[in-house]
């Protein structure tokens, strides 16, 4: 049994380029396991239950809720909660929240718990933390938020559902409006535009870093006491975000 250090440098060691000949002849870990690992996640599974499964659509979202809404909570016995605050105001996402975390944890069970405003998406397992490695003390804009080598890859497959992820959480989709005189007449005018907040300068970075990966133009703006702000507000732009992302449900 590879302990969880082992695992996570032969990931760190496939992430950066090597094929998966050199990166066992480095780590003297065998192919079929690093396989496995890059498949399933570092996490070793020693209660008999199934790893968490990070290779699908499913985790990067998951990940993007995380950062911007979720946390998580060391119970008894190690188990961690898994706990992604979603608003009242969209079932749809609480929803979405639930599907992403059956995906990413089959067979275990997800629960709501309501609190003022909001509904608790919670599930519990020892392993939440080998793949939310995010995971640490105090309030993440007051500490280094880094994707790990190994998360790099799989929100690079798939930016587009990191990025959901992060706007179900911490952005919206809203409609601007300013005035023009055309012909001696004032008119108005309406356009959309998306904004991610969050007071983390590192998140912040994260998502504007996956934009980017997709063409979407951003730039950050200050709004009245909304200082951290992402905003997408080019036609093409707002176009892309509709067609993968659109409104919250």
């Amino acid at each position: 049994m590879y302990d969880l250090q082992v695992r996570r440098r032969a990931l760190a060691f496939l992430a950066e380029g090597h094929s998966l000949n050199a990166t066992s002849r480095a780590t003297g870990v065998s192919r079929a396991a690093i396989r496995e690992w890059a498949t399933h996640g570092p996490e070793p599974s020693s209660t008999g239950r199934a790893p968490l499964r990070t290779d699908g659509p499913a985790y990067p979202y998951l990940l993007g809720l995380y950062l911007g809404d979720g946390c998580l909570s060391r119970g008894r016995r190690g188990v961690y909660a898994l706990r992604i605050a979603c608003a009242d105001s969209w079932p749809g996402l609480i929803s979405a929240c639930e599907r992403a975390i059956h995906a990413v944890r089959p067979g275990g069970s997800v629960c709501r718990a309501q609190q003022q405003g909001c509904v608790q998406v919670t599930a519990c397992s020892k392993q939440w933390p080998a793949i939310f490695p995010q995971h640490g003390p105090g309030r993440k804009h007051e500490r280094r938020i880094v994707l790990e080598a190994w998360q790099q890859p799989l929100v690079d497959a798939y930016p587009w559902e990191f990025i959901r992820g992060l706007v179900h959480s911490d952005g919206c989709r809203i409609t601007n409006w300013t005035t023009r005189v055309v012909g001696g007449e004032l008119r108005r005018y309406e356009y959309p535009r998306y904004f991610f907040t969050n007071k983390s300068e590192d998140i912040l970075t994260l998502f504007s870093d996956a934009l980017d990966l997709v063409g979407v133009q951003w730039k950050v703006t200050r709004r009245a006491g909304r200082p951290y702000n992402v905003s997408v507000a080019r036609r093409a732009s707002v176009a892309l975000m509709d067609l993968h992302i659109g409104p919250k449900h």
